[in-house]
């Protein structure tokens, strides 16, 4: 079958076409023609080689794919051939607190990924695709979509009218703003670009900052919330960002912090902000499939359509890579497996 390949901490000059064999199914096991794959921060780290839990062999990347069953093994009783299905993040992780056994595989990082045609996993591992979605929205859904209901709702506790502060429009960000807006959540949305953030406006978003403008935005969050501060901080900056996310949530708020887009390490902890603020600052690794299921139901009944930033061909994978690089982008961008 056609594929990707790519060597951790090779770059993305390091993603090349190969011509493998699909692992062979075992009695509880789905193959999926798959679709449509949607990259992720992820796999840009992955390409430089400073994930979580690498090894040395090349694998075929990319986590998130949306596709078509076309083979069952015998024992599998959840899907049949023609059932349309995303696969979640973490296989192992069904439901329930995470333990490390639930979180030390990922297709694309410890094992093969999904830009390929075919792939093979448990049938624990999938969730039905909503109806209205097609394959290229629905392989938006796995990282961002739990990443974000697990911020938001899992691990973040959000009621109906909390207010919840998004940083950026990426993927998380943007997917985190459909589900807030469709839970009856207020939100708060920071960008650097006014044109975004009229595009956020038009999701739902009921406030918006220009952080370039207003560079100490925290202060524009507590002047919005009448000096309270925001129930929930979604954090995807990393060092750049942390300490404003922090002075932003309201006194016993949380900061769930997904990622650092502007790296890992940095300054010292304000812990004084934490300690007298009573803020929780909560760890999301993703989530569980448990939580994808969540998601769809939402996804379904409030007939969501995730944004689809920019859909690449198959061949034009390191240019979806690149593009991803840019940070440019509003929402997700997906790379079309099959047509």
């Amino acid at each position: 079958m056609n594929a990707w390949k790519l060597k951790a901490g090779a770059g993305i000059g390091g993603l090349a076409r190969a011509d493998i064999a699909p692992r062979q199914p075992g009695p509880h096991d789905v193959v999926v023609r798959i679709h449509a794959a949607g990259l992720n921060y992820r796999d840009l780290m992955f390409a430089r080689g400073d994930y979580l839990g690498l090894g040395e062999t090349p694998l075929v990347p990319v986590a998130d794919g949306a596709g078509e069953v076309v083979e069952v093994g015998h024992a599998v009783t959840r899907f049949k051939p023609g059932d349309r299905v995303i696969n979640t993040y973490f296989p192992n992780w069904v439901d329930g607190t995470p333990v490390p056994r639930k979180v030390d595989v990922s297709p694309g990082a410890q094992v093969d990924g999904v830009l390929a045609e075919r792939f093979v996993e448990n049938e624990e591992a999938f969730v039905a695709i909503p109806a209205h979605l097609s394959y290229e929205e629905a392989a938006t859904i796995s990282c961002a979509g739990i990443t974000a209901w697990n911020a938001l709702f899992a691990d973040g506790g959000a009621q109906p009218g909390s207010t919840v502060v998004l940083l950026g429009t990426g993927g998380v960000s943007i997917s985190a703003l459909q589900l807030a807006h469709a839970a009856g959540l207020r939100t708060l949305i920071t960008s650097s670009s006014d044109e975004k953030l009229a595009r956020a406006r038009q999701l739902g978003a009921d406030e918006t900052i220009n952080y370039t403008a207003t560079p100490e935005w925290q202060n524009e969050v507590l002047r919005l919330t009448g000096g309270a501060g925001a129930d929930i901080v979604v954090e995807v900056g990393g060092r750049d960002t942390l300490p404003r996310s922090i002075a932003a949530a309201k006194l016993g708020g949380t900061v769930s912090i997904i990622g650092g887009v502007s790296g890992f390490a940095g300054p010292e902890l304000p812990l004084l902000p934490v300690i007298g603020g009573i803020r929780r600052l909560q760890g999301i690794m993703v989530g569980s499939r448990a939580m994808l299921e969540d998601v769809t139901r939402l996804v379904a009944a409030r007939q969501i359509r995730p944004v689809v930033d920019r859909v690449f061909d198959f061949n034009e994978a390191p240019e979806a890579y690149a593009w991803l690089q840019g940070g440019k982008h509003f929402g997700k961008i997906v790379i079309r497996v099959a047509q």
